[in-house]
Parts: C-alpha cells; sequence; structure tokens
C-alpha cells in the first residue's frame, strides 16, 4: 500500500466519522421540526433561520455545562458505556458500498472503508455488541431504573436480532452472495419486461415480506418508537441513561442517530439498490456531455447522491414513524417479535426457496 492509497483510505474514514457525528445534530432539528409538523406547531424557531443553530446551541451547552459523576455508580464502566454504544456506530457504516468500484489511471478505487466479502454478516457481527454498552450503562448506574431499561433492551434486541437476520437469509438466497457490492449489482439485473419498461430486480420487488420484517427490526434494534420501551420515559424515567450528565446522554443519542443511519444505509442498500441511480440520473449524467476521468467521477458523485436521497427518504421515515404509532406495552413487544415476526421470517424463508427451486425469482 503506497501513500495514495493511505490518503483514499483517510478520506473514505474521515468522510465516515463526518456523517455519523453530523447525523445526530441534523436529525435533532429533523426530529424536532418534523414533530412540530405533525403535532401542529412551531418547533425550534428563534436560535437561527428556522430555528437551524438550535443544534448548534445544544451542543455548546452539553460542553461547557458540568458534567458531575454520581457517587453511587461504578465508575470505570459508566464513563466507559457511552463509548462502547458509540463505536459499534461508526464502524457498521463501513462496509455499506457508496459507489460503484473505478478505476483511474490502473488504480482501483472502492468507494467504502472495508469492501468485506461477508459485508452483511459483518454488520450483523458488530452492530450486536452495541447491546453491551446498554447493559453495562444501565449495570453500572446502580439505578433500578436503569437498569431495568437495560435489561428491556437486552431481551428487545436478541428478540428482533433473530428476524432481522433471518429476513436477510431470503435476500441471500436470492441474489447469492452476503457481499453488499455484489447484491447491489444483482439489484441492477432485470426482474421484468413490460414492453418498453424494464423493472429491475430490487429487493423490495423479489422480499416485499423481508423488507417489511426488516423495517420492523430496525426500528426496534435501533430502540425507536414505537420499541422505545428501554428508555419509556412515562415508566422508568429515562431508562439505560438516566444518570447520565449531558455529554454522556450526548454521546448515546449520536449512538442512536449513527445506528439509524446505518440502518437506513442498509435498507437502500439491500433493498432499493444502493448506489443504483434513481430514474433520470442517467440521463443527467449523459447530458453533462463529459469525457474521461471528468465522466467517471460525475457517475460517482450521482451515484453518491442517489445513494444519500434513498437514506435521507429512511431517516424521515423513523421520524415519521415515532410521531404516528403510540409506544407498545412490552408485553405486546415481545409478542410480536416471538409470535409473528419469528413464525413469518421462517415462512418467508421458505417461500423464497420454494420460488427459486421453481425458477421464478
Amino acid at each position: 500500500m503506497d501513500m495514495i492509497d493511505v490518503e483514499i483510505m483517510l478520506a473514505k474514514v474521515l468522510l465516515i466519522v463526518l456523517m455519523v457525528l453530523q447525523a445526530a445534530p441534523i436529525m435533532a432539528w429533523v426530529e424536532r421540526r418534523g414533530a412540530a409538523l405533525i403535532q401542529n406547531r412551531l418547533g425550534p424557531n428563534r436560535v437561527g433561520p428556522l430555528g437551524l443553530f438550535q443544534s448548534i446551541a445544544d451542543a455548546i451547552k452539553a460542553m461547557f455545562k458540568e458534567d458531575l459523576v454520581p457517587a453511587h455508580v461504578s465508575r470505570f464502566y459508566y464513563l466507559l458505556a457511552p463509548i462502547a454504544c458509540l463505536i459499534p456506530a461508526f464502524m457498521t457504516f463501513a462496509v455499506i458500498p457508496m459507489a460503484a468500484p473505478i478505476t483511474i489511471e490502473g488504480r482501483s478505487i472502492h468507494f467504502q472503508v472495508a469492501d468485506l466479502n461477508v459485508g452483511i454478516l459483518y454488520v450483523f457481527a458488530v452492530a450486536s455488541l452495541g447491546v453491551f454498552g446498554i447493559i453495562m450503562a444501565g449495570w453500572s448506574s446502580n439505578n433500578k431504573f436503569s437498569l431495568l431499561g437495560s435489561l428491556r433492551s437486552c431481551s428487545q434486541m436478541i428478540s428482533y436480532e433473530l428476524s432481522l437476520g433471518l429476513s436477510v437469509v431470503a435476500l441471500i438466497m436470492v441474489y447469492a452472495s452476503v457481499h453488499l457490492g455484489e447484491i447491489v449489482q444483482g439489484q441492477a439485473e432485470t426482474l421484468l419486461q413490460l414492453g418498453p419498461i424494464a423493472i429491475p430486480k430490487l429487493g423490495i420487488f423479489v422480499q416485499p415480506l423481508g423488507f417489511l420484517l426488516f423495517l420492523t427490526a430496525v426500528h426496534a434494534e435501533t430502540n425507536r418508537l414505537p420499541f422505545d420501551l428501554p428508555e419509556g420515559e412515562t415508566e422508568i424515567v429515562a431508562g439505560y441513561h438516566t444518570e447520565y450528565g449531558p455529554m454522556g446522554f450526548s454521546l448515546f443519542m449520536m449512538a442512536e442517530y449513527g445506528n439509524m443511519l446505518t440502518a437506513s444505509g442498509l435498507l437502500a442498500t439491500l433493498y432499493f439498490g444502493g448506489w443504483q441511480m434513481l430514474p433520470g440520473f442517467a440521463y443527467v449524467h449523459g447530458a453533462l456531455g463529459l469525457s474521461g476521468n471528468a465522466h467517471i467521477l460525475a457517475g460517482v458523485g450521482l451515484q453518491f447522491l442517489s445513494l444519500l436521497l434513498k437514506v435521507i427518504f429512511f431517516m424521515l421515515l423513523f421520524v415519521w414513524t415515532r410521531w404516528t404509532l403510540p409506544r407498545f406495552r412490552y408485553d405486546q413487544v415481545m409478542d410480536l417479535g416471538w409470535k409473528v415476526m419469528f413464525p413469518l421470517s421462517l415462512v418467508n424463508i421458505f417461500i423464497t426457496g420454494a420460488l427459486i427451486y421453481l425458477g421464478w425469482i
């Protein structure tokens, strides 16, 4: 690996870090404005135009506000827990391809930090580590509400990880690969030709039930409404982060939004073609009249923009869901995970296998 390769790798790592870091302040503003829009009120509108600087003001307040460590906590694990939640959020997005690989002057460039041939398995392996940070936070806080929240999170994430993984198994059967880049390439194939209209082999078309299961499971995995029982403000104060001050809470919030970003990236990559250009973008690419390296780089930019717009759609869907559906009771959450989603995941695998055997997909 020469110096140019090192610089390219550092640039990709920096891009991922900035995306995850910026997800929290941007989405905090979007959540507030989205809640206000849905509830017919104004939302933040004082700090900057449309309240755009409100998140910056909150960040400044968090940095300068006194951050006390309660005397009754297990200090080492109490301080370690927010970091243990945040690190997996950075690591999981590393394998999501943001554009097609290109070759410039004999150098092959992949637009993902880690081009692993077991990409989706890596995501599940690393994402499952996030629950340890939550358990650590609840246990080390020596608070019954915190402990109850962390136990809820543990059982909830374990329950829905089964449905999450099984829903993707059916997708892997269709595309015969666990490599995220190959899954995206497979979605460029034609599923059905209806006259002049070619319907692509997108994951949403070949796995509609799998998509619904995956979408529901990622809401539960990210502890978002209506699955935010680990926080449950009306029942257990604030759950696992009850005893945390401004910086600890900020790190937990960044981890949550980072996990939302990864979940949205996976939804776009697995079921909506990932970096495959949106309708009309290919025409724009050709109409630019560029050639050589400029033409290649313009294509990369349009592919990245396509993926970004899909990710933004799912991030907004998280907000829309939060302010639309009420919180479930905990027994309802467990019943849904074990009695509905888990059996449906197995049925989906069986149906997918039968369709593949018959040659219909």
